[in-house]
């Protein structure tokens, strides 16, 4: 006779692996179907919108990031290097 672990270890493993699979076929057709789905272009248009002004928001960002590091670096040096005064009087 065969030892019931023989049966079961394969039945606990392989059972949760084959729902998992099939879940996942699912979501993947799902998805798929979501793809072709037609469009209006009017939603279209104003999702391309939200992404430009995003992107626009975004470098405007930046821009102000790297005008406040140039400031900062200027700062920074202008503070680490002695005045010709200073210098003078050591």
């Amino acid at each position: 006779m065969v030892d019931p672990e023989v049966i079961i270890v394969p039945i606990v493993f392989g059972l949760p692996t084959v729902a998992f699979m099939f879940r996942m076929l699912l979501k993947h057709k799902e998805k798929m179907a979501a793809l072709h789905a037609p469009q209006d272009q009017a939603t279209i248009d104003a999702r391309l919108q939200r992404v430009e002004q995003a992107m626009d928001a975004v470098a405007v960002e930046i821009e102000r990031i790297g005008e406040s590091q140039r400031f900062l670096t200027k700062v920074l040096t202008d503070k680490s290097l002695p005045s010709g005064a200073d210098h003078q009087q050591r």
